[in-house]
């Protein structure tokens, strides 16, 4: 957990950048990644100077070249003065001249040589506009403890925590807790191949990462595990380079190596090289309506015929997975019961020719205040051959924050998210964990659960004679409770003694005057 002193100064570098012109928390965060990568670049450079002084051998990966870059005057600057280690001790005008002139240049560089997220940093752009706030920022990450993967991970998501809270840049981040029970539900495990083909800042596979290593521990103890899960494990797919970036220094500061975050723009490029390859599915894709029919990528065409993005996006994951894979997603609500023949169409297909698991309703303030729309979690399995037999709902009434524009949190940090252990007066006010609880128990007891209850299932018959709707109000039994009602005989007798009553008094008052 991050001290409340760190979370204080980088609000203060924050509220710099902001004095300073750069109003986009976006590019905020994109100026300190370049920083954290340029810190990140000469640790690895560090470890492999010591590796080769104890072993007495030359250096295997020498990032920062010998000699001069030869840019500008003298024969250009030193690729060892560009280091970290050497920058962070220069005075402000020197660090700015040479980070601006020729760090920037060098970083842009870098892919040719292959090191890992050099492709992201193509179109990288310095953009702090003062040597004082590139040394103030410099400052506060020196004092960071970066071979602490905890410390480096709670700041990158301390900063993404402010994205949520900056108006237009909402949408690219889903709130923590809810990814969290998402993860939670699927229980990644340390062979699977995960992807999340709308990945932005990579919170799900951030997430996915972190389940790994409090879960399965003994993953990093084999060299095959290991690397499966620095290289192989984690995919993401975005067309946003500024995403990209971020996204990809997320990962890294979390402790993956080498993830594959990518461009891509999933709804319009060929997945031929991608399908029937990943086990797991984690996403939050934006739905932005329709998009031009002719553009769409074909192959999700032939899955279904829609120009909606919402369907298009489970036409792609139903792409993606391989047999037996499985997803947890979120859709709005429209995918659940909305009428169209494409909408019929794709719930047809989860129900009959592949196994739909489970459906969770979530409040509508969710994603407030940047959309008040209503959204649910689907998960189900591909299987290409059905297996739908009982399907599961939740009605979520509670997230643990208040439902309105200010999310408030209505309990402490600690009993926030799925794994929050509560009293009976906090149940109320974060289902969460009851929710992931409940799921553990889909093929057993919650089977003889009423339909007033907050969870239950649903037999693959009844669905399919309701047209296939998904919806959990069409399903969901509620009780009225019979309200007692006084005889319309002793009511008028009550009104007669009251009234007698009034013109007693007025009697008393007029005789006083």
């Amino acid at each position: 957990m991050l001290t409340g002193e760190l979370r204080s100064r980088i609000d203060g570098v924050w509220n710099a950048f902001w004095a300073g012109g750069i109003a986009n928390p976006l590019e905020v965060i994109e100026q300190i990644t370049y920083l954290l990568f340029m810190r990140g670049l000469d640790d690895a450079h560090t470890l492999e100077e010591r590796k080769a002084n104890r072993l007495g051998k030359p250096m295997e990966r020498r990032i920062f070249p010998t000699g001069k870059d030869k840019i500008g005057k003298n024969g250009g600057v030193a690729y060892e003065e560009m280091r970290w280690s050497k920058l962070k001790n220069k005075d402000p005008a020197t660090m700015f001249e040479i980070v601006s002139e020729h760090v920037f240049p060098f970083l842009r560089n870098m892919a040719e040589a292959g090191t890992a997220h050099a492709t992201h940093m193509k179109g990288a752009r310095f953009t702090i506009p003062t040597p004082a706030l590139l040394a103030k920022v410099v400052d506060l990450l020196a004092e960071i403890p970066m071979e602490d993967r905890d410390t480096k991970g709670d700041l990158y998501e301390y900063m993404l925590s402010k994205i949520a809270t900056a108006g237009q840049n909402g949408q690219f981040r889903t709130p923590r807790h809810i990814i969290a029970l998402m993860v939670e539900m699927m229980a990644p495990g340390p062979k699977d191949i995960i992807v999340d083909p709308a990945c932005g800042t990579c919170g799900f596979l951030v997430a996915a990462g972190e389940y790994l290593r409090e879960n399965h521990p003994k993953l990093f103890h084999e060299k095959a595990s290991r690397d499966h899960f620095n290289e192989e494990m984690f995919h993401g797919f975005d067309f946003d380079g500024t995403m990209l970036r971020i996204g990809s220094m997320n990962m890294t500061l979390h402790g993956v190596e080498d993830p594959d975050i990518r461009y891509k723009d999933s709804l319009a490029q060929e997945h031929a090289s991608d399908a029937d390859r990943y086990s797991l599915v984690l996403a939050n894709p934006p739905f932005a309506g329709s998009l031009d029919y002719e553009t769409t990528a074909k192959d999700l065409r032939a899955i279904v015929k829609t120009k909606k993005t919402e369907l298009l996006f489970m036409a792609l994951f139903l792409k993606l997975l391989k047999p037996g894979g499985r997803a947890a997603v979120i859709v709005p609500d429209g995918v659940l019961f909305g009428s169209s023949t494409a909408h019929k169409a794709i719930r047809k297909m989860l129900v009959e020719d592949h196994k739909l698991d489970g459906i969770v309703k979530l409040p509508s303030g969710v994603f407030r205040p940047y959309a008040g729309v209503s959204t649910a979690i689907v998960l189900f399995t591909k299987t290409n051959s059905g297996g739908t037999d009982h399907v599961w709902f939740y009605d979520c009434q509670a997230d643990g924050f208040s439902l309105d524009d200010k999310r408030n949190a209505l309990l402490p940090t600690e009993k926030i998210g799925p794994r929050a252990k509560l009293g009976d007066d906090e149940r109320e006010r974060n289902n969460l964990p009851d929710i992931t609880a409940r799921w553990q128990q889909r093929s057993a007891a919650e089977r003889k659960r009423p339909r007033t209850a907050p969870s239950f299932c649903v037999p693959k018959v009844e669905i399919a004679a309701a047209g296939y709707d998904l919806s959990i109000n069409r399903y969901k039994e509620v009780i009225h409770e019979a309200a007692e009602h006084r005889s319309p005989k002793e009511i008028i007798m009550e009104l007669k003694a009251l009234e007698q009553d009034i013109a007693k008094e007025l009697d008393e008052l007029e005789s006083m005057l």
